[in-house]
């Protein structure tokens, strides 16, 4: 059911041998492939386990108030913080996707590949327990965790802070263009503050895209 060189980096990913194949055949299944069972239903288990893991990890090695952990534990346990380690490890061509998913570029789609890794923590998650699925996690994330993902403040945060401190209205959103299939979606958002200018970006999905807009817009203006 699954080919050897996705077994081995399975293997590599999760740090043991799949044993009940269909649950990791399924994880890495995308909803275009007609299969009777894709990823979603473990991609919403593997992202509770994510944020848990990551959370306690947080607490355990850092004495941070509460609004500094949630911070960095939204940042972690993003999905473009999912993305990049999903490409880190060249997860994309392990990926189950119908043709038409696969010509549009779906293995290196940012919505894709985070949700795979997810759905890829709770096969773990089902399959071995949870001290197995943090023990996946805690190698996976290492880096990010031990470095300074999320320290900063989130670029929306920083634009709000700004304009109220300049005496500005407050940042107005607006999704300008949505293009692609719902697989492979491109979404441009502009953000705005009367009196100033505005910033727009690109990204595939509308709150990464409000995000990198932001963030454009305090690299002009701030």
């Amino acid at each position: 059911m699954i080919e050897d060189a996705t077994r081995n980096f399975l293997v590599r990913l999760a740090g043991q041998e799949p044993k009940d194949e269909a649950v990791w055949a399924e994880a890495l299944t995308h909803g275009s492939t007609g299969e009777p069972r894709d990823y979603q239903r473990l991609e919403f288990l593997g992202d509770r386990v994510l944020g848990l893991v990551v959370a306690q990890w947080l607490f355990e090695k850092s004495g941070a108030a509460e609004g500094k952990l949630s911070q960095r534990l939204n940042a972690l346990v993003s999905r473009a913080m999912c993305a990049r380690i999903a490409r880190a490890h060249e997860l994309g061509p392990h990926i189950r996707l119908g043709k038409q998913a696969r010509d549009d570029g779906g293995q290196d789609s940012e919505n894709i590949l985070g949700d795979v890794m997810e759905a890829l923590i709770g096969a773990c998650f089902v399959e071995n327990g949870f001290e197995a699925a943090r023990e996946m996690v805690r190698a996976l994330w290492d880096e990010e965790v031990e470095g300074k993902a999320g320290s900063s403040k989130h670029p929306k945060s920083a634009l709000q802070e700004w304009a109220a401190g300049n005496r500005r209205r407050m940042p107005e959103y607006r999704l300008v263009d949505r293009s692609g299939p719902d697989h492979a979606s491109k979404f441009t958002v502009e953000v705005a503050v009367n009196g100033v200018g505005d910033a727009r970006a690109t990204a595939s999905s509308k709150q990464e895209a409000e995000t990198q807009a932001a963030a454009e817009f305090m690299r002009k203006f701030a």
